[in-house]
């Protein structure tokens, strides 16, 4: 039988405390405006180039948030978008990593990642 799943992501949830907070700072470090309505009171989706990512606040306990990076965003430049992130204050977890890629937080203390493509 042929699956009939789609070979794609559609969409990846980040556990999150406080809905209007968390859509706030990643639109802003995304560099994007905190434009669409928060659906159902706990949940924000910020459309991205490809994969959107949801805020979701319903799921939010400090076991569901991601100790390790389930996904990275995209850069260009690396050494900018390290230097973008340390001057907005970011917690960032490790220094560039073989000039490829490196890791931090966000304010629940979902660790993400930055990778050069």
């Amino acid at each position: 039988m042929k699956s009939p799943l789609i070979n794609e992501v559609g969409a990846i949830f980040i556990p999150v405390r406080n809905i209007e907070k968390a859509r706030d700072w990643y639109c802003d470090i995304l560099g994007v405006p905190a434009e669409g309505e928060i659906l159902f009171n706990h949940l924000y989706i910020l459309q991205t180039i490809g994969t959107d990512v949801v805020l979701d606040s319903k799921i939010y306990s400090e076991e569901n948030i991601f100790r390790t990076p389930a996904f990275h965003f995209n850069t260009n430049n690396i050494r900018e978008s390290y230097d973008y992130l340390k001057n907005k204050q970011v917690k960032l977890l490790t220094e560039i990593q073989h000039d490829h890629y490196f890791n931090f937080e966000d304010p629940d203390g979902n660790q993400l990642m930055v990778c050069k493509c």
